[in-house]
């Protein structure tokens, strides 16, 4: 029987919930009302705590040094998505919020809400890529935490090697996404949004202070989703809570409580049969008897703060998190000129501890201003697996006990120390850092294997800040990690292994430009990254399995941002790069890597109209180009180029009538021309999804 989510009646007490919760609020700025009429004033979502932001342009952010640094002085590549950009682009998953991000390619897979997989500089970063709130968040082989959109005021994506200050992390960077925090002023949103494939959503969205000194913030932010797709039998529900509690004593003291539960159900599979290799059919894998994928997913912590004086700052930021995932899918195999269809049952828990522990120091040696952080941190995680499959009928593998197929826990302790030293107009990063890691693996037979891993992990980064504006930067850095699960050096094989860590090195030069009297920054970046041991998906033989090799990713960014006075916002980014592979399977040497194109375009412009005739309209629209890449790893083929353009269009009602304050409309499309292509990866073909339309009606207050 379907499982899918009676969201409905949740709605209707999220949306109560919203008036009790505002109640104080609203009060206070009845009483606070004047006859002076004032302009329009635009009330914003971030807390701009953790990241600063203005419109479509960061300032600050604690991704890079752990420290609050101006973004233009860390020597590193730093791309930021915004609060403004995610209201204006309105994404459904992580991978849409990266669409415009250089270097992130978030398209390798097609259509598949299932996962946020994406790639950083030509590596995969789903899963030793992503953070969340400065922690790592480890995702299972199928157990994936997922990101909703409504619940992040921002996302950073610090490019390269980061295991000096995070440990454990990828070769292309990781993705730090930033939840919605209690703001020190009353803040209310309601929104309810409908689109194609019957896409029904409500969300929540309240914040403020509790007592009238203001020591007490909350947040509580939720959204409720009953939504098909173009699938047949593919759903995309959701029910997220999101509460949030801030604890301000004195101004040197802060305690943030965040928490997180969230269940959905999408399909099982998003997948078409492959009839021949590099060739896709119109055959849609998936059965409506049986194809669902539920997942439950919850996390709670606290980020602790205390000023001692001018020289000693320490925090301690702390979270658990776990999902369950039970995966109902099925698929074909020929039999003779005929196919026959399997179906499988998958069930996956991961569960995550970590904290992190750090003293920041700020003092002086002479001319040289320092800033330095050291810590100490430990993560544990653990996974379990178990795995059926059936050749005779969906009551078989609805009656069919699921066997374990393995499992993995992970401890890691961890030691690092950085320090940034400003003398005139240069900044010298330099940090270090040990991991210290043990792994114990479980087979299906339930026999045990462990393994220890260590290494040292450096970054040496220099810039230096002209009166213009321009600060060129250089900066080597080194990466680590562990992975988790098994790989296959025959994928044919049954028999696996444990994975070896995968360990990286970058050399990059770059160059950032904020420009003097606008609110608009311009970067650009080269880099080269050589990486041992990394971790891919072979589907080869049309099972997903994972594989180790080395590459090397050598590349160029361009990127700019800008939200200006008249009204204007864009972003631009431009990447090229090469991925190639140093040692692989058989006939791969010397290849470029599958499903990576050597050019990445995006541009998204926005235009507010702020008087005149059209005042309140909003316009925005994008296009994001991927070029041609390979669609396998021996490059016999190519995929072809893909060009997709998004479009926004917006009406701010408090523009014209002051009694609508706060009441906007807003109607998002995604890949507006309706652009499907295939496009294959180590030899698996995959079909882009076509296009979306939806509406939103928005109450800010």
């Amino acid at each position: 029987m379907r499982t899918r989510l009676t969201t409905w009646r949740l709605w209707i007490s999220l949306l109560g919930g919203a008036a009790m919760l505002g109640q104080s609020g609203a009060a206070h700025a009845q009483d606070s009302e004047t006859s002076t009429m004032l302009g329009n004033i635009e009330v914003t979502a971030q807390s701009n705590e953790i990241l600063k932001q203005d419109g479509y342009v960061a300032k600050k952010d604690r991704i890079g040094t752990k420290t609050d640094t101006p973004l233009a002085r860390i020597p590193q590549a730093v791309s930021v998505v915004t609060q403004a950009q995610i209201e204006d682009q309105k994404p459904r998953t992580l991978n849409e919020t990266l669409g415009y991000t250089a270097s992130a390619n978030p398209n390798s897979f097609g259509f598949d809400t299932r996962y946020d997989a994406f790639f950083l500089r030509g590596f995969q970063a789903f899963y030793n890529g992503m953070f969340r709130d400065g922690l790592r968040q480890y995702n299972g082989p199928s157990a994936w935490f997922r990101t909703e959109p409504y619940g992040i005021e921002g996302v950073t994506i610090l490019k390269g090697p980061a295991s000096s200050l995070y440990g454990v992390s990828g070769p292309g960077g990781i993705v730090n996404v930033v939840t919605k925090r209690p703001k020190d002023e009353p803040f209310r949103e309601i929104e309810l949004l409908a689109g194609e494939h019957n896409r029904f959503q409500a969300g929540l969205d309240a914040s403020g202070p509790v007592n009238e000194d203001g020591t007490v913030l909350y947040r509580f932010t939720s959204l409720g989703r009953k939504s098909d797709t173009e699938l047949p039998s593919y759903p995309d529900d959701k029910v997220y809570l999101a509460p949030a509690v801030t604890f301000k004593p004195d101004e040197d003291t802060k305690l943030t409580i965040l928490g997180e539960y969230s269940k959905s159900v999408t399909g099982g599979t998003a997948a078409f049969y492959n009839s021949g290799y590099g060739v896709l059919s119109n055959v849609y894998e998936g059965d409506p008897a049986w194809n669902d994928f539920t997942q439950s997913q919850g996390r709670i912590g606290y980020e602790f703060e205390h000023r001692f004086n001018d020289v000693l700052t320490v925090r301690q930021n702390l979270r658990y998190n776990a999902v369950d995932t039970d995966i109902e899918y099925s698929g074909h195999y020929p039999d003779g000129a005929d196919l026959k269809r399997y179906w499988g049952h998958y069930t996956e828990t991961m569960k995550n501890f970590v904290v992190d522990n750090m003293a920041q120091f700020e003092f002086d040696t002479g001319a040289v201003r320092h800033t330095a952080v050291g810590g100490i941190d430990y993560a544990w995680s653990d996974y379990d697996a178990g795995s059926g499959l059936s050749y005779v009928s969906v009551d078989d593998i609805k009656a069919m006990p699921v066997p374990h197929s393995g499992g993995q826990e992970m401890n890691q302790l961890g030691v690092y120390l950085h320090d940034q030293m400003e003398w005139n107009d240069f900044t010298l990063f330099t940090s270090g850092r040990y991991d210290w890691v043990d792994t114990t693996s479980t087979a299906a037979d339930y026999s045990t294997s462990k393994q220890k891993d260590s290494a040292f992990s450096g970054r040496l980064g220099l810039s230096y800040q002209t009166e213009w504006g321009i600060t060129p930067y250089v900066n080597y850095s080194t990466s680590f990690s562990p992975n988790i699960g098994f790989v296959y050096d025959d994928v044919t094989s049954p028999v696996g292994r444990v994975a070896r860590p995968t360990i990286a090195t970058q050399k990059e030069i770059g160059v950032k430009y904020e420009i003097p009297n606008y609110n608009a920054t311009v970067s650009a970046a080269l880099f080269d990254i050589d990486q041992k041991d990394g971790v891919v998906f072979d589907a080869s033989t049309g099972i997903n399995k994972q594989r180790q090799l080395d590459l090397n990713s050598r590349g160029v960014e361009l990127e700019a941002n800008a939200s200006l006075d008249n009204g204007f916002s864009f972003i631009a980014s431009y990447t090229y790069l090469r991925v190639r592979i140093e040692r692989g399977a058989e006939g791969t040497d010397g290849k470029e890597l599958s499903a990576t194109p050597n050019h990445i375009l995006s541009l998204w412009g926005h235009y507010q109209f702020e008087n005149g005739t059209l005042e309140g309209l909003g316009l925005g629209t994008g296009v994001r180009v991927a070029g041609s890449s390979y669609g396998d790893d021996t490059n016999t083929f190519k995929n072809s180029a893909r060009a997709f353009v998004d479009a926004s269009l917006s009406y701010d009602f408090g523009y014209r009538n002051p009694k609508l304050e706060g009441v906007k409309l807003q109607v998002n499309a995604k890949n507006l021309f309706d652009s499907q292509k295939t496009i294959c990866s180590a030899g698996y073909c995959y079909r882009d999804e076509g296009r979306s339309l939806f509406a939103g009606l928005r109450y800010r207050f």
